[in-house]
């Protein structure tokens, strides 16, 4: 393929997306038909489906996308060293993730009512995001590296610590107030509650309360 079919493949490749991100944010997804998608795009519907075989596999490269973007900034925040407290490597993590997603918050609201459940190819919490899902929790993981956290609590934290800024991340996609400024207020607080949890957990005298703890984390986790 020369460099200007290539060029003008990658353009409609573009233009697909773009455009199916619009009917996404405008319709929303399930509304939302690859022929619809072909046609704003101005090509055929099997010319869509040459370039994204299904309206999930534009999803998956929003994400992709959106992913990549981020990564900078997220290896930063986690490796912020321990001259900056935890609780601001933690806030900025997740400060990051609204920061790259806000030019689409309108899109992930759409996809909000298929992202509870794990059998959606499109939620975050499924089969198809997990290598995203497993590349956040090793930053995660590496932020909280230098914590002393206690061996039997340790190795979930950085799953726990995902769940917590996925929880932050949903409540901006659906936080109404003025710049989502709530969504702020509520990382803000958050981020110094967790901090001070995982910093009592290494306390002797929380022992107790740490097993159960970890016996629920390992329910829900589906290790136990």
């Amino acid at each position: 393929m020369t460099s200007n079919k290539m060029a003008r493949s990658e353009e409609t490749r573009r233009r697909i997306y773009e455009v199916a991100l619009a009917a996404f944010r405008e319709k929303g997804f399930e509304e939302t038909t690859m022929r619809a998608i072909a046609a704003g795009a101005g090509v055929a519907t099997g010319a869509a489906y040459y370039y994204y075989e299904s309206k999930e596999a534009i999803v998956m490269a929003f994400y992709a996308e959106a992913w990549a973007s981020m990564q900078e900034g997220l290896g930063a925040a986690a490796e912020a060293g321990k001259k900056t407290p935890l609780e601001a490597r933690l806030t900025r993590y997740v400060e990051v993730k609204l920061e790259a997603f806000a030019p689409n918050r309108g899109v992930l609201r759409a996809l909000l009512r298929n992202g509870a459940d794990p059998a959606s190819p499109v939620s975050p919490f499924g089969r198809e995001t997990a290598p995203m899902r497993e590349a956040d929790m090793v930053w995660l993981a590496k932020m909280v590296a230098d914590q002393g956290l206690p061996k039997d609590l340790g190795p979930h934290v950085p799953a726990v610590l995902w769940l917590y800024q996925m929880g932050i991340v949903m409540f901006w996609l659906i936080d109404e107030s003025a710049g989502q400024e709530r969504t702020r207020e509520l990382l803000r607080v958050s981020a110094k509650a967790v901090t001070l949890l995982l910093q009592l957990s290494k306390l002797p005298l929380t022992r107790p309360i740490r097993r159960t703890a970890v016996e629920l984390i390992e329910i829900v986790r589906g290790v136990a």
